[in-house]
């Protein structure tokens, strides 16, 4: 369902943000190798429970799943998104995107973001900082009246100028008291085509950046997404709001 909010609604969703964006920081400080993707986890898990906020992830069911077991999804390496955090050591070289979303009031912000564990290759760090990017440059393109098809265009772009693989088959979406709203956001299309944003509304853009092939498969575990060819991938994600004094980043100040 598409939604507008009030400048009310948007204020709770900027205090959902905030906390998104502490989490990330959080995590980010703290990774260190030799700990487990669900240690991670837990520092996520701590703060929504001192933030009087909760988790949009833990115990979210969609169409043909259980209930989603984590507060954050942790995808290393070749995982894309989805990634439940297990037991899996964080080695040195390692790079893990992690996503999280949180509600305050029953509003919801989403974010992730990408980063290497100490020393990465030249090749990750350039995936990495590609993805973010794009996701900065798409950010650039909210307002009111833009459509999605020239946010998809200029995402996609950058990608095949890079010689990146763009995931297709996951996109971004509308959010506020559902963390997964209309419309669809996706990450490809052309100029001047697609939906048409209008203010008070809020979506979350995601581009997904693999080192190789955009190809796709799901894991035995039935939620976690890795790239067909093993190779790495890298994620970033947003939430934006249109409000009534222009475009606002809720979930900015990641790291």
């Amino acid at each position: 369902m598409l939604t507008y909010k009030s400048s009310e609604d948007f204020k709770k969703m900027i205090k959902a943000g905030k906390v998104v964006s502490n989490i990330h920081y959080e995590i980010f400080n703290k990774t260190k190798p030799g700990m487990m993707l669900k240690d991670l986890d837990n520092i996520a898990k701590n703060i929504i429970e001192i933030s009087n906020v909760n988790s949009s992830f833990f115990g979210y069911t969609p169409p043909g799943h259980g209930p989603y077991p984590a507060y954050i999804c942790a995808s290393p390496n070749d995982a894309i998104v989805h990634g439940i955090p297990n037991d899996t050591r964080i080695q040195e070289g390692d790079i893990i995107s992690i996503d999280v979303g949180v509600s305050y009031e029953g509003y919801h912000a989403d974010a992730a973001f990408t980063y290497g564990v100490g020393e990465i290759s030249d090749e990750d760090r350039f995936l990495i900082d590609t993805t973010k990017h794009a996701l900065s440059e798409a950010v650039k393109l909210v307002k009111d009246g833009q459509k999605l098809g020239t946010i998809g265009h200029k995402i996609d772009k950058i990608a095949t100028k890079k010689n990146l693989g763009n995931v297709k088959n996951y996109v971004g979406h509308g959010i506020g008291q559902e963390m997964h709203e209309e419309p669809q956001v996706p990450h490809y299309g052309k100029k001047n085509t697609g939906f048409e944003l209008k203010t008070g509304m809020a979506i979350c853009i995601e581009p997904m950046f693999n080192l190789g092939s955009e190809d796709t498969m799901v894991d035995e575990d039935g939620w976690t997404v890795k790239t067909i060819d093993g190779k790495k991938s890298a994620h970033w994600e947003h939430t934006i709001g249109l409000t009534e004094e222009g475009t606002s980043v809720f979930t900015e100040n990641l790291f």
